[in-house]
């Protein structure tokens, strides 16, 4: 009654499902349903429609609650919350702080020429100014030796127990970005955002709701590469002050990664890894980012969909026919030393997996490849090779007359490589040259054994996916290979005549309807 279904039809099926799922849930974000009618008494309705005069004031303290006294640092007394400004100011810092303390920031946005502390209008949001992280080791001058004096006095410290070196010392930093939701949007009650509802503070005004203005202190513009090390000698130190309006979808989006940021640290991130995060939503546009993510979610359904194609293909095939078995053999080992560099540089998992997974299946198609079977005496294997029949051994003589003429290009390139380029370099390169065999094979032979490729996606994810130099131009080589392969794929085509994949079996009477040439 039901037909049977594939598994690659399962594994697309809910690949599909995935990222539509994944497109509702970010839609949910960035979308909020507006209050359909203002006279609605459901509907809260924006304070900044009046036009009021605001002021920015910001203060420092020693605790979130301003218990000991605050300090007023800055303060825009006409502000426009359509001007975006940056302003650079001097804080002093307390000998609490220069003595591994901490140090607030208190925000407020309220009525101009009116204290925030009496206004009964404001809003006001603290963010921490210092952050505790392991201090950087000295860096010794090769040529003037300044800081030798330090680095041998950390020699000198006790090898057991904490050293200072290893403590978490408080750092400043040295960036505040400000933002306020300019659009006059008017929320529905029964529909209000359960991320926004935090920063919601809402009066009576008459028989109307109002929503004070949308304040928000962007925490992941806070990197590592910001952060100043304060010590005692500190007294004070610059504060870069950034504001600029944020859309509310926009502010969604951001409290949601702001608030998975901060539960990483929770669980145990350390400052420079939560950086790390930081750096994909804060340095990367949201509809580059948007793009990241259908990519990188295509690139491994497609490595999916080869790996399955290659296996399938290689765990049928019983011949070594028409294939190169010097370029397995060189494409497995090229990929184990990619995979282990990749490894070693700690390249991304979407890179990094999939290069993995790869280097197995290599190491498989060898064994293929050369009829390996593997008995185990015991601890100690024997490998036993099979005997090659006669269609594979001119396989063999195509394959190694294809050499032949690729070593002229080879030898004298090894040299040069050997000079200039590291070793990694040279296994890139000459990765490439051993994709050749298999097309003269397939010149020699007249036809062309069906392949997995990749390319052109792959060509896309090296733009986007964060990996070595090294790596991604070599996405770019088989894009010469798949060319001429579609060439050969388009001169070569399939003679459905022949008796079996190989054609090994048709009579002379039945030509090839492939084109001619002449050897």
């Amino acid at each position: 009654m039901f037909q049977k279904t594939s598994f690659t039809t399962l594994i697309v099926g809910v690949f599909v499902v995935y990222v539509l799922h994944t497109c509702w849930v970010m839609y949910g974000i960035v979308y909020t349903k507006p209050c359909e009618n203002p006279k609605f008494e459901n509907c809260i309705n924006p304070y900044l429609a009046g036009k009021p005069r605001l002021q920015l004031s910001i203060y420092t303290a020693l605790r979130p609650n301003a218990d000991g006294g605050h300090t007023l640092i800055h303060e825009e007394e006409d502000f426009d919350v359509e001007t975006k400004f940056e302003r650079i100011v001097n804080v002093s810092l307390p000998k609490k702080t220069c003595k591994n303390g901490t140090l607030y920031a208190m925000v407020f946005l309220h009525q101009a020429g009116m204290s925030p502390w009496q206004d009964p209008r404001q809003v006001h949001l603290v963010s921490q100014l210092t952050t505790y992280m392991i201090p950087k080791p000295p860096e010794v001058s090769l040529i003037s030796g300044e800081e030798a004096t330090q680095a041998e006095q950390l020699k000198r410290k006790p090898k057991g127990g904490d050293s200072a070196v290893d403590r978490p010392v408080s750092h400043w930093r040295s960036r505040l970005t400000l933002n306020v939701v300019s659009e006059d949007f008017i929320f529905d009650r029964d529909f209000l955002p359960s991320d926004v509802h935090r920063y919601l503070r809402v009066f009576q005004n008459g028989k109307k709701r109002v929503y004070l203005p949308l304040l928000f202190v962007d925490e992941l513009s806070n990197r590592v590469k910001d952060l100043m090390e304060i010590n005692s000698t500190s007294t004070e130190l610059p504060l870069t002050i950034s504001y600029d309006t944020i859309s509310l979808g926009k502010l969604r989006f951001w409290i949601h990664m702001q608030d998975a940021v901060y539960s990483l640290q929770q669980f145990g991130f350390t400052e420079k890894d939560a950086d790390e995060i930081k750096g994909i939503f804060v340095e990367t546009n949201l509809y580059f980012l948007a793009l990241t993510f259908f990519v990188a979610a295509f690139h491994l359904l497609f490595d999916f969909l080869a790996f399955k194609h290659d296996i399938s293909f290689w765990k049928q095939k019983k011949s070594m026919v028409g294939m190169s078995s010097k370029a397995v053999l060189w494409r497995c080992f090229s990929t184990i030393v990619i995979f282990m560099y990749l490894f070693d540089e700690q390249t991304s998992l979407l890179v990094l997996i999939p290069a993995g997974v790869g280097s197995m299946i290599e190491v498989w198609k060898v064994k293929k490849a050369f009829k390996i079977q593997v008995i185990w005496k015991g601890v100690k294997p024997t490998f036993i090779f099979g005997k090659s029949d006669e269609s594979e051994r001119r396989t063999v003589e195509y394959d190694t007359l294809a050499m032949k003429y690729l070593s002229y290009l080879l030898y004298p390139m090894s040299l040069i490589l050997s000079l200039m380029v590291p070793f990694l370099t040279g296994v890139y390169v000459f990765g490439f040259l051993f994709m050749l065999p298999q097309l003269f094979v397939n010149y020699k032979f007249i036809f062309v054994h069906p392949q997995a490729f990749n390319t052109f996606i792959d060509d896309i994810f090296a733009f986007i996916i964060t990996m070595p130099t090294s790596h991604r131009l070599a996405c770019f080589r088989d894009d010469v290979v798949f060319l001429v392969y579609l060439y050969q794929r388009w001169l070569y085509p399939v003679d459905k005549t022949r008796m079996n994949e190989y054609g090994l079996s048709y009579t002379e009477e039945e030509k090839p309807k492939g084109k001619a040439h002449k050897d």
